[in-house]
């Protein structure tokens, strides 16, 4: 070789390694997240599952947010301070929060959203979650003038926030995305198409970069974002998959880093192959089962108690879920900090088989089932290969014991909840829960008759929301705490809903993805998360 040749190689060599050098530094994190569904809308005002929390969280970030592990940690608020009486929270915006236009966040972009919020004419679904803040049940009921919001903004960077009454979890609630903000700027150029990619402006780590409908949602690293620096993903791909197995199929061949909600009968045999990537996470989250409380035979609580009855708990919890789901028997679900051992139905101690006499007994007082009225009962429920285990499960209990004929009907989940929410009829309708904050209040108020988003079953009992309301001006905790009791006893009694499973959160998580943490509210920004090759 002369030493031309060898002059020659050694530059193409020396090229060669500067050109991969260059790249991989060139190279994209992105991070490949399946999500279990389509978002109805990017709309904060208008979002109330997960799948939309987790997109919408992304992009926005509120005063408070959850860190990996599921606390409530400073958001684009810096700093706050609350009065003696527990009123009055003030809290100071950072200097370097920036909207993704590099425009400033302000004090004025949270008075206007939750403005926005509480205003009837917006129609919020979730308005209720931020109550708690003074006038806002009387605004959000046009009994005031939105003006009349215990919210203002005391200068550029601090916005002050006047409760009701003391509240000890909210900044838990401003950590939920009714609480986000919106650029008021840019809502006052764009109106509610604000959500559409190439208008809308985040303060989160992401911003929206496109969006195609069932197919994909893009979001890119927000260079605006007042910590920037920290956030190690140049990119975030949600895939709406509601198929379970499409979704593992898509995990296995290494082409989505995150699955939410697999299939439940798939847990073995993958953790046999990905072991610690299978995350199987106890959560503060109930599955029910909600009665159209309208109509008969579903209005008759003789009816309501036995179809709750009937359901083996156990079965569905160990045979449909292999274990990653506990029998439930009452809405508000353990672990609920304060609580303790809340209330369950009389019926809980029984025997299934003791369960199931009862169940028909009560059947025949209300005339349906064997020698009386033939029941006819339609399940519905948003697609998903466990819930369509479970519906399939319950169909059967209740034609085994009540001679019934079940059908099923399912609709993707933005679907199946915009028409739970809208008031459609139904008969029976699979629901879940997980808190949005720690106290048992945020289960127990789904059913208040004032509770025109979440009540799908329109459920009315007067002493029951007499008990709440008494709940809400109860100042000493335990007090507060044995009258939610009172009224999840009568809950219990009523049946107006039937608890079924304490869920559990369903994730793969790749070997890849670093920062992940397991945590009981399901609260997983991307922020925190990484990506290596």
């Amino acid at each position: 070789m002369t030493i031309q040749t060898r002059r020659l190689l050694g530059t193409a060599l020396l090229l060669g390694s500067l050109l991969t050098g260059a790249s991989q530094a060139l190279a994209e994190a992105v991070l490949h997240r399946g999500n279990a569904g389509e978002p109805q809308t990017l709309d904060y005002a208008h979002i109330s599952i997960d799948i939309e929390g987790f997109v919408v969280r992304d992009m926005f970030e509120g005063l408070t947010i959850f860190n990996a592990k599921g606390e409530v940690v400073p958001g684009t608020a810096e700093s706050w301070t609350v009065s003696d009486d527990d009123l009055t929270y003030t809290f100071k915006i950072r200097d370097n929060a920036n909207w993704s236009d590099g425009t400033p966040v302000t004090a004025e972009d949270f008075v206007f959203s939750m403005r926005r919020l509480e205003d009837p004419k917006t129609a919020a679904e979730y308005a209720g979650i931020l109550y708690p803040i003074k006038n806002a049940e009387k605004v959000n009921k046009g009994e005031v003038p939105v003006d009349q919001l215990g919210i203002k903004a005391v200068d550029a960077k601090t916005v002050e926030i006047t409760l009701e009454r003391p509240t000890p979890f909210f900044l838990q609630l401003l950590a939920h995305y009714t609480a986000l903000p919106i650029s008021k700027v840019n809502f006052e150029k764009f109106g509610d198409q604000f959500v559409k990619p190439g208008n809308m402006v985040s303060n989160g780590a992401f911003k929206l970069e496109a969006h195609v409908p069932n197919d994909t949602l893009t979001v890119v690293k927000n260079d605006k974002y007042w910590d920037a620096a920290n956030v190690k993903l140049d990119k975030v791909i949600f895939y709406p998959i509601d198929d379970d197995a499409a979704s593992v199929r898509r995990f296995e061949a290494k082409e989505m880093d995150l699955v939410y909600n697999f299939s439940a009968d798939q847990i073995k045999r993958l953790r046999e192959t990905y072991n610690d990537q299978v995350h199987v996470t106890p959560s503060l989250a109930t599955y029910y089962y909600v009665f159209d409380n309208r109509e008969p035979p579903y209005n008759d609580v003789n009816v309501r108690r036995a179809l709750s009855m009937a359901v083996d708990r156990d079965f569905l919890a160990q045979e449909i879920y292999a274990g990653a789901q506990l029998p439930a028997y009452n809405l508000v679900p353990p672990g609920m900090p304060g609580y303790g051992q809340g209330p369950v139905p009389d019926f809980a101690s029984m025997s299934q088989i003791d369960r199931e006499d009862k169940a028909v007994e009560l059947m025949k007082a209300a005339g349906y089932g064997e020698g009386g009225k033939p029941l006819e009962i339609e399940i519905r429920y948003n697609t998903n290969a466990n819930h369509e285990r479970v519906a399939t499960a319950v169909a059967d209990m209740w034609k085994n014991t009540f001679g019934a004929k079940v059908s099923l009907v399912n609709l993707d989940v933005a679907s199946h909840y915009a028409y739970l929410q809208e008031g459609g009829k139904f008969n029976v309708a699979r629901a879940a829960w997980s808190a949005d904050y720690g106290d048992p209040e945020n289960f127990l108020a789904l059913n208040t008759s004032t509770n025109t988003t979440f009540n799908y079953g329109k459920y009315k009992n007067e002493e029951y929301d007499a008990l709440m309301k008494q709940s809400y001006d109860e100042q000493d905790p335990a007090k507060r705490m044995e009258i939610l009791k009172k009224a999840e006893e009568i809950l219990n009694n009523d049946q107006p809903i039937a608890p079924f499973m304490n869920s559990a959160n369903l994730w793969l998580v790749s070997s890849r993805v670093s920062g992940w943490e397991d945590n009981a509210v399901n609260e997983h920004l991307s922020k925190f998360l990484s990506v290596s090759e």
